[in-house]
């Protein structure tokens, strides 16, 4: 996700997606152990989005 997409989003649509995206992370990794995961740079994709919303949530509940 770009960084414009998130900051268009909700608060409540930035926890949902924060929620799902943690728990798409927990499957890949499982995926990654387990030898089974296709495309291993999916999982540095999803915790830098991971990172991104987080930050987007501090930049608003600080403002």
């Amino acid at each position: 996700m770009k960084v414009d997409e998130i900051r268009g989003m909700s608060a409540d649509e930035l926890t949902e997606k924060l929620a799902s995206l943690k728990e798409e992370l927990f499957g890949l990794r499982f995926q990654h152990a387990t030898g089974q995961l296709d495309n291993p740079m999916r999982i540095k994709d999803v915790k830098k989005t991971i990172a991104r919303i987080k930050t987007i949530q501090r930049e608003q509940a600080n403002a």
